[in-house]
């Protein structure tokens, strides 16, 4: 952020530019540093999301993960063919064609070393907000969410 764009924060109004800026450099720090800190880890951000998605939902289709983690159908399944040759997820046949997906034990250690470094990176990152301010922040990123993903 440049000095003109804290002034523009204490303008009346925010210039939507600069505020959507700002989101995605807070974004991009965070992927940055958690890309460069997972490596340590032997993943990378977008392997240990599509781990931590397979947590959350074992069983689940290739497409439903790839709405989890952001994701076209077709960076998805080469993610996940990636994971499965590092052992790190198996996928197994589901009802007709749907292939379910569910991490290894090795899959898990890698996602509880990712998590670790995550929360690391995280809290430091989030540490100047009270917790208060964290709870308005996620309530107002949520609401712009589905404001942009609904109708």
């Amino acid at each position: 952020m440049t000095a003109n764009d804290h002034d523009e924060i204490h303008d009346e109004t925010v210039d939507l530019e600069v505020l959507g800026r700002a989101v995605k450099g807070a974004q991009y720090r965070h992927h940055r540093t958690l890309d460069t800190r997972l490596s340590a880890v032997g993943t990378t951000l977008a392997q240990w999301d599509a781990l931590r998605a397979i947590a959350r939902a074992p069983g689940a289709s290739a497409h439903e993960l790839a709405v989890a983690t952001f994701q076209g159908d077709q960076s998805f399944g080469t993610l996940a063919t990636r994971l499965a040759a590092q052992r790190l997820i198996e996928r197994r046949s589901g009802r007709g064609r749907r292939n379910e997906h569910h991490l290894t034990e090795e899959g898990e250690r890698v996602l509880a070393a990712g998590r670790a470094v995550t929360l690391d990176v995280l809290g430091a990152s989030f540490a100047p907000l009270t917790e208060a301010e964290r709870v308005t922040l996620l309530g107002l990123l949520s609401k712009v969410g589905a404001l942009v993903d609904g109708p």
